[in-house]
Parts: C-alpha cells; structure tokens; sequence
C-alpha cells in the first residue's frame, strides 16, 4: 500500500551546506545537533546522517563547500596582474574578515577535532592543498617575472600560509586588539621580507 501523504522533496546539498555553516558559526559543533539542523531544513535527522554519516563529515563537508566558493574567487583573482598585485588579492581572501567568520570559525572547529580524527586531518589536508598549490605557482610566477628572490616555492607559501592562519585565528574569534587592517599590513610586511625583490 502506497503512502498518500505528499513526499517532501530533498533539499538541494548548497542549501543544506549553507544552513549547516550558519549553525556551527553561530553554535558550534559542540552544540549542533541533527535533530536540531534537520528542523532549520526541515528534514529529519536520519536523513542528514544517511547523507553525511557523522557530524565530523557534515563539517568536513561544509568546510569542502564553503572554500570551494572561494576557491572560484581565486581563481579569478590570481588571473591577472603582477605577482605583487596577485599576492595582495591572495591575502585578501586568505585572511579572515572578522570577528565570527563564519569560514574561519569551520577552520577553527576542524583543528580543534583534529587530534583525535583521522578522517578530519586527511581532509583537512585536502582542503588546504589548493591554497599551496596556488600560492607556490605564484611564487614562482613572481621569480621568473623578476619581482621576487629566487628561493624555495613551497617552503615560502608554507610560511606565509602560517603567517597569515596565525593572524586569521584572532580575528574570527574576536581576540581583543585584533584589527584586519592591522593585520593585513603585518602580513604585507613579513611578505616583502620573505619575498623581496630580484635585485634587493
């Protein structure tokens, strides 16, 4: 015997990452429940689990996502300029808005469960990889164009890469006297030190 109750259609996955994004911004993982995020959606918890298995997967997931979006912004940024130009539009989006990034408060959440996740670390890396990749094919463009030192590729994105989390973690949390402006010039300078220029 067929149901005649009218089935609700599933949500489109982009609707389901957004919503899941404004909830561990907001609440964290800790305190998000999928009971609690099936009700936002209007789907039931088993639904959500039969989709994404584990909290730590739906985080996965929606870290995956949200840097995908940015991922395409890059892409475009990195399109045009000189290797300066390009860095400055890198950094801009790298680095976090504010107090209550919601991107950033996903990173945060994901190296606070890393530890004792596997399954977190290796995605983990996974997401991060374009972000090297991307930054050491820009280093690269910038020694041949003349405008950085010769050096090491990786080894100066893996820094600046640091440089720029370790600025980003105090301003998505809202540390006191943590200002983007501030920030971003900080990085700027540390970018000139390890970068340079060919004839400096």
């Amino acid at each position: 015997m067929t149901d005649p109750r009218p089935r609700r259609p599933a949500r489109p996955r982009e609707e389901v990452l957004a919503v899941a994004m404004g909830a561990i911004a907001e609440h964290g993982l800790a305190k998000l429940t999928m009971a609690g995020l099936g009700k936002q959606l209007g789907m039931s918890a088993g639904h959500l689990l039969y989709y994404f298995g584990s909290k730590d997967q739906l985080l996965l997931e929606t870290l995956r996502w949200s840097e995908e979006q940015l991922g395409e912004r890059r892409r475009v940024a990195l399109a045009r300029g000189g290797a300066w130009e390009r860095f400055a539009a890198y950094a801009e989006l790298y680095l976090a808005d504010g107090p209550g990034d919601p991107r950033w408060i996903l990173w945060v959440e994901v190296w606070g469960r890393s530890p004792a996740s596997a399954e977190i670390r290796a995605g983990q890396l996974e997401i991060e990889a374009p972000w090297q990749a991307d930054l050491e094919a820009l280093i690269e463009d910038g020694v041949a164009a003349g405008e950085f030192r010769p050096g090491s590729a990786e080894e100066r994105a893996v820094q600046l890469r640091a440089v720029l989390d370790g600025f980003s973690v105090p301003l998505a949390i809202g540390l006191p006297g943590a200002d983007r402006e501030r920030s971003a010039a900080r990085v700027r300078a540390v970018a000139a030190a390890l970068l340079g220029t060919a004839g400096g």
